[in-house]
């Protein structure tokens, strides 16, 4: 085995494990409390309610254009907290590796979250990593957590949309799934398709410095964005119609999905947010949007109504209506 690999002795618990956590993981993740390397990370209280997520990050392949699997875990994981209105405090980062993965993309992968949490203004404070026999991973799997504290007057939560409010989207859809396809190179897609992979906590703290507005939040990933907005419609008990013709799309994903058959409401997003805005906020809310590189195509997309409760309503181009429902089993190939 190679010196430039992941051995299997590297998850054992010696030498090599030592090695590996000191010479690699802490010289891209070092900071006070981190470096002390305990069983758990102990951090300064705060004032305010925890909020506490975790997930985990298996995508094919783990480099794509804009990103990878570890921008993409520090960015899930960040915007999950900001999908509640809290204020990141520390994550953790463990990793499950493959023997024969090349400590050189081992490496890449960990200076791409080091960016991605600087970005953040949060810290990786803990962690752990197993190394597991070839063929029993496909490269590297990471699973993460957060914490993060809900500042008071805060209270952002899939229930609170209300007849009335805007349903607002932060950018054009799709960008993350059509860059993760083309980066497999299974489909004859061409063109300068990034993912749109970014942190939104900075997006949302804008979004609530004014004072209360947004009463809900989510971000579009898995499913994208006809399930959140029948996520929010079901679990408020209101309807939602939406205007095709306000979504956003870039041409490159557009030619995509004509190209495959794809349905871009339901392609996944890793930097993009759908918010449920008072209507007399609405507007006040997308210009402090527009004033953060992440939201400076916010548009309003739709508005919440009292009928129909649990359904969104579509208003086609050429004037019709559909019906925008989770899939019962998926569109296109799983890309995580």
């Amino acid at each position: 085995m190679k010196r430039d690999s992941i051995l299997l002795t590297h998850g054992a618990g010696g030498k090599l494990t030592h090695d590996l956590v000191n010479g690699v993981f802490l010289r891209f993740f070092e900071n006070e409390v981190l470096k002390r390397l305990e069983d758990s990370a102990v951090v300064p209280g705060a004032t305010g309610r925890i909020a506490f997520t975790t997930d985990s990050y298996v995508v094919k392949p783990v480099f794509f254009p804009g990103g990878d699997i570890g921008r993409l875990a520090v960015c899930g994981t960040v915007n999950d907290l900001a999908m509640v209105g809290a204020r990141p405090l520390g994550r953790s980062a463990a990793f499950i590796i493959e023997e024969g993965f090349a400590r050189e993309d081992l490496e890449r992968i960990l200076a791409s979250m080091r960016d991605a949490a600087r970005e953040a203004g949060v810290e990786i404070i803990t962690g752990d990593t197993k190394v597991v026999e070839r063929g029993a991973a496909e490269g590297i799997y990471i699973n993460t957590a957060g914490i993060g504290i809900v500042p008071e007057g805060v209270d952002i939560k899939s229930p609170g949309a209300r007849p009335g409010d805007r349903v607002i989207l932060s950018g054009p859809i799709g960008e993350h799934e059509i860059a993760v396809l083309v980066a497999r190179g299974e489909f004859s897609l061409k063109g300068e398709v990034t993912s749109d992979c970014a942190p939104l906590n900075r997006l949302v703290e804008r979004m609530l410095e004014s004072g209360p507005g947004v009463h809900a939040l989510r971000d579009p990933t898995r499913g994208g964005v006809a399930t959140v907005l029948w996520e929010v419609a079901r679990a408020s008990g209101v309807g939602v119609e939406s205007d095709e013709e306000k979504v956003p799309l870039t041409p490159e994903v557009s030619s995509a999905c004509e190209l495959l058959g794809f349905d871009p409401y339901y392609l996944a997003n890793e930097g993009k947010l759908v918010a449920f805005c008072a209507p007399d906020r609405a507007e006040e809310i997308i210009s402090r949007m527009k004033s953060d590189p992440y939201g400076d195509t916010a548009v309003a997309i739709g508005r919440v109504v009292a009928e129909h409760p649990g359904r969104v309503l579509l208003k086609t181009r050429i004037g019709g209506r559909r019906v925008l429902e989770p899939l019962s089993g998926e569109q296109f190939p799983r890309i995580c």
